[in-house]
């Protein structure tokens, strides 16, 4: 038996399956990929209020970090009072910091730089744990102990300061380079998860089918092994996010990096250094800000995963899809 890459054996399976109650038309398979890709996923995210609230809040801030920063002007030195209270000038809601600036324009100018660092690093992480990984546990033998000494070798050094070292030595000043850096640490712990989660999904009657079929590697890897796993890697892509977002803040915090670009980190660096914001509660609004604004990104990131978690639930897409009630109904009838 012999078939184009273009399938996995698992699709293959499931067509033969399709013949024997009648073959598919065009438009019936269109209408499945609707339902299974677009109307079953619309329903388990709107009818869970967890992933509403956090796709809600990782939507605002997207809008905020492409539309707002063309909308809201840059903050300026002396535009308003030093140290402001917020809600007290409406001008400034949030307040101004020593400098007489908006903090409120400051967070939102700060937004692109943390989305930009957010993304790369958490791209970097999933794709060196899931080739890592996912190629381990498949082929085994001497390119498994190789891959999984490198990454038990970086998985004991200390990612703090790791990244203090290199941070130092290369000194980054592009967000995106410093999301690519701090997503280096990010990525052993979950190469390993998925390297036994292969262990077992390669011994699968549909691996094997690809096997038989005479599928290369990389194709088994891609359409069979990957495709499975798919559920688990978003859902850490996420933790991997948030870790990502607390690294950068915390270095620029302590001004590792360097302050080429507006940051939340930066912020409170600036909030912490020159105004005793610790010392004067009146003050205290500069650093609170950035910290809310980072807690909230947070909170959407962790209400996203849990969504996704429900999303990839087999049960759960089950009753909320119509394919499997109409499948269902006929089932009981014949």
């Amino acid at each position: 038996m012999s078939r184009s890459d273009s399938e996995s054996a698992a699709d293959y399976l499931a067509d033969i399956a399709d013949e024997s109650t009648g073959p598919l038309s065009r438009r019936e398979r269109f209408d499945r990929f609707v339902e299974d890709s677009i109307r079953t996923p619309f329903r388990i995210i709107w009818g869970d209020l967890r992933t509403r609230i956090g796709i809600s809040i990782l939507l605002a801030f997207t809008l905020v970090g492409t539309v707002g920063v063309s909308i809201v002007p840059k903050p300026e030195f002396n535009e308003a009072p030093r140290y402001v209270p917020p809600f007290t000038n409406w001008a400034v809601p949030l307040g101004t910091d020593g400098y007489g600036k908006a903090i409120g324009k400051q967070l939102v100018h700060a937004t692109p730089a943390v989305l930009e660092i957010v993304v790369a690093g958490a791209v970097i992480s999933m794709v060196l744990a899931t080739v890592i990984g996912v190629t381990a546990g498949y082929k085994g033998g001497r390119v498994d102990d190789i891959l999984m000494f490198i990454t038990d070798a970086v998985l004991t050094i200390p990612g703090l300061p790791l990244i203090l070292v290199i941070a130092s030595i290369f000194t980054p000043e592009r967000p995106f380079v410093v999301g690519l850096l701090l997503g280096i640490d990010n990525w052993p712990g979950l190469a390993r998860t998925l390297r036994s989660q292969v262990l077992s999904i390669r011994h699968e009657s549909y691996v094997e089918a690809s096997r038989a079929m005479g599928m290369s590697s990389p194709h088994i890897l891609r359409k069979d092994v990957t495709k499975q796993l798919m559920p688990y890697i978003t859902i850490n892509a996420a933790n991997a996010a948030r870790g990502v977002i607390f690294e950068s803040v915390g270095l620029y915090f302590l001004g590792i990096l360097p302050f080429t670009s507006a940051n939340w980190g930066v912020i409170m660096n600036e909030a912490y250094q020159t105004s005793g914001v610790l010392s004067n509660l009146g003050r205290i609004h500069w650093m609170i800000w950035p910290m809310v604004t980072i807690s909230l990104f947070s909170v959407g990131l962790i209400l996203l995963s849990q969504g996704m978690d429900r999303l990839f639930n087999p049960r759960i897409r089950a009753r909320h899809s119509d394919t499997a009630g109409e499948e269902t109904a006929t089932a009981k009838m014949e």
